[in-house]
């Protein structure tokens, strides 16, 4: 019983974009010399985006991207572990109907994160290409783990496809 527990969290991890097969954390180093005390090492570059902000670490704008909702719908699947499209109906993560055009953290009857509920982001659709990219940069302490989506065209696929939801 307990490998059918340890396949269904592997499973959900994958949807979730992680693999469950990350390497275990190396030893550390010898540490015959003292160490320092951890300094605060965050410049400007590390800080999260302000919500008005929407600039991408690849570059790239949804602008440059023409959204497919059925191909979105199928990139969305991933999602499906965690969100559904229904109104009402929350899961892990909140319902994302109507999602698109509304304030981060709003959804009723949904727990939020801190991090999440007061990030003072409107999900525009350049907003949630940026945060698609990355959740934990655009809104660091989120307990979303989702890792993020590499490819534009699929962040602007599955924008089109929640747009064409409401």
């Amino acid at each position: 019983m307990r490998h059918l527990g340890l396949l269904a969290g592997t499973a959900l991890l994958a949807a979730c974009g992680g693999s469950g097969d990350e390497p275990a954390p190396a030893e550390p180093a010898d540490t015959t010399e003292a160490e320092a005390p951890a300094e605060d090492t965050a410049d400007a570059g590390d800080a999260a985006p302000a919500p008005d902000n929407t600039e991408t670490v690849d570059g790239t704008t949804l602008a440059n991207f023409t959204g497919d909702a059925s191909a979105g719908e199928q990139v969305f699947a991933q999602c499906g572990a965690c969100h559904v499209v229904e109104p009402g109906v929350n899961r892990i993560g909140p319902s994302l109907h109507g999602i698109v055009g509304n304030e981060a953290g709003q959804v009723e009857g949904f727990n939020y994160s801190p991090a999440n509920a007061n990030s003072g982001i409107e999900w525009t659709p350049e907003k949630m290409f940026q945060y698609l990219e990355n959740p934990q940069r655009v809104i660091p302490g989120t307990t979303m783990t989702f890792a993020g989506l590499s490819d534009p065209q699929d962040r602007a696929d599955v924008i089109a496809y929640l747009e064409s939801t409401e």
